[in-house]
């Protein structure tokens, strides 16, 4: 009997969460009170209630709602605690959709970076799975770095106990990874060098949560002016893309390197707890950290990479929105002269939230800060390889925004499902035909930029054209491509580059990669370039490795001869 009370219960609420209006503050509270009081012997149910506090947190009704969801939250693990003790199977709270809930375990296999993290947040409570890990080899290649006499076992042995080498090496430290971690980090070796070593060990971490922020339960932050929602939420069809960007641009407002430094420390975890990693996220650089307030209770926080961890031609943005405190998503974006790709990807508990016109403030957001008239989506946003994408109908919500193929083939599709629709409104697009819609980018142009120009670009195209000449005029020798092509840049731009500082280098070589590619056409070896072409060549060169990537990228947008140039190689 109690268990169908509780299923009554959360289902009322899970409705009610969507209703708005005089009344509807106090009936939520008034479920929340008696779901508060009882007692979960199952942990879907829990789960349910867990996802449903967390929704109306985010889009809360009235000051009753806040003010319950957050007591509740902070003593959830009280009841996850006592649902472990009366022996319920745990293991559905460890899951990519609901995992990090306060209370529960979690075990991945982390990024250098973000395992040295962890351990100073989580001290004493992050431990090696060693019931999970069998290292051989690759600990074995490794471990004597730090680890004397290792060799003479590692080398030749094939029942090496890796598990007590690390204790008797580590000590009372070899519980946790802390010293292994520490090993890697006294390495004479450069950041990423030390974190390609350590990932190739493919480590798996396990750590309690107890009622830690570290959680989904508690990683939101307070707020002074909360949103109240006393009306409907915006649905995706009162959205009008091209209102949005037409509007004035957000003010995008730097944060002092302590507050950077408090949101990039916010992703890790919000990431963390979600089995997520994205190159951004875990290389956040607290120094450019932005933040917008656009309304509604939203604020987006976006940031570059660190200029000693950037991609070599283009530019990265990287991000998070939060919903009165509460994190709802997060974002990447990476641009090359007007052109970016976008990734958007709202966490599973806010589906339902607003996403159409929250996704166009973080377009707004994005097109001001890169100065980008051209928007890509790729393949696996719109479903490619992603069944939850499929699921959704990923490709509408893009295209109803806007959105078109590149594809020709994919247009005509889109045509004939577009007839479709708009002859039978019950029709649906059946999973097969989401999935051939999947199989390319979609774009969205704004007014006065190149319709179409982008359609066949990618920068993998150009680093496969790179790779084919080094492999058919150097025989695969990188270094000896490198010297050759940094000569002829140097030759070209009248420059000498061996004193510039070691991350100029590193760009000035890449480029020269890519032009000692570049078609007749388009000025191979820069035949008949204008000085200041050059110059201005120099420029976007040396930006590449200064303190805000976005001036490197909007240097990139009024050097029409390059863009010509990528464009070229790789469409």
């Amino acid at each position: 009997m109690a268990s169908q009370r509780i299923d009554r219960l959360l289902s009322q609420l899970e409705a009610a969460r969507y209703d708005f209006g005089s009344g509807q503050a106090a009936k939520i509270v008034k479920l929340l009170r008696l779901l508060e009081a009882e007692s979960f012997t199952d942990p879907a149910s829990l789960i349910r209630f867990h996802e449903v506090l967390l929704f109306l947190r985010a889009f809360p009704q009235g000051p009753a709602v806040v003010r319950s969801t957050e007591r509740i939250l902070k003593s959830f693990h009280t009841k996850v605690t006592r649902l472990r003790g009366a022996g319920a199977d745990m293991d559905a709270f460890d899951t990519f959709e609901v995992g990090g809930v306060s209370g529960t375990a979690m075990e991945d296999t982390l990024s250098f970076d973000v395992a040295r993290w962890l351990v100073k947040k989580l001290p004493g409570k992050v431990e090696i799975a060693w019931d999970n890990y069998e290292p051989g080899r690759d600990l074995g290649n490794t471990g004597p770095r730090f680890m004397p006499l290792l060799a003479d076992d590692a080398y030749v042995e094939a029942d090496t106990p890796w598990q007590k080498w690390m204790e008797a090496a580590g000590g009372k430290k070899s519980a946790t990874p802390a010293w292994l971690i520490a090993q890697f980090e006294q390495l004479p070796l450069p950041a990423q060098q030390k974190a390609e070593l350590y990932e190739s060990l493919r480590v798996p971490l396990r750590w309690e949560l107890g009622n830690s922020p570290v959680t989904r339960t508690r990683n939101w932050e307070p707020v002074r002016n909360v949103f109240y929602h006393d009306a409907p939420l915006m649905s995706r069809s009162q959205v009008s893309l091209a209102t949005e960007l037409a509007r004035r641009p957000p003010t995008l407002k730097p944060l002092p390197l302590s507050q950077g430094e408090a949101i990039t420390d916010q992703i890790r975890e919000i990431m963390l707890v979600r089995y997520r990693e994205l190159y951004g996220t875990t290389l956040a650089d607290p120094k450019s950290v932005v933040r917008a307030d656009v309304g509604r209770g939203v604020s987006i926080y976006l940031w570059n990479l660190p200029p000693d961890r950037r991609l070599p031609l283009r530019a990265y943005i990287a991000g998070f929105t939060a919903k009165n405190g509460v994190p709802i998503n997060y974002i990447e974006a990476i641009g090359l002269c007007e052109w970016m790709e976008v990734g958007f990807n709202t966490f599973y508990t806010f589906r339902g939230g607003e996403a159409g016109w929250i996704y166009a403030q973080v377009l707004r957001c994005l097109c001001h800060l890169m100065g980008t008239t051209c928007v890509s989506v790729y393949p696996y946003q719109l479903g490619h390889d992603n069944e939850e994408a499929i699921e959704s109908g990923a490709f509408w919500f893009y295209r109803k925004l806007g959105f078109r193929p590149g594809r020709a083939d994919l247009r005509e599709l889109v045509a004939s499902e577009e007839k479709k629709i708009a002859a039978d409104p019950k029709y649906r697009t059946p999973a097969r035909t989401l999935k051939r819609l999947a199989a390319g980018h979609v774009f969205y142009e704004t007014p006065g930029s190149e319709v179409g120009a982008w359609d066949k670009f990618s920068t993998r195209n150009i680093g496969l054209r790179v790779n084919q000449k080094m492999a058919r005029q150097f025989n695969g020798d990188i270094e000896q491509m490198r010297q050759h092509a940094r000569r002829a840049l140097e030759r070209s731009l009248g420059v000498r580059t061996s004193s510039w500082p070691a991350l100029e280098k590193t760009a000035f070589d890449n480029f020269a990669v890519v032009l000692s590619w570049a078609p007749k056409g388009a000025g191979r070896n820069l035949d008949g370039w204008k000085r200041e072409e050059k110059e201005s060549l120099l420029a976007v060169i040396r930006g590449k490795a200064k303190p805000d990537e976005m001036l490197y990228l909007h240097l990139t947008q009024r050097h029409d001869r390059l863009r010509q140039i990528l464009l070229k190689l790789g469409s």
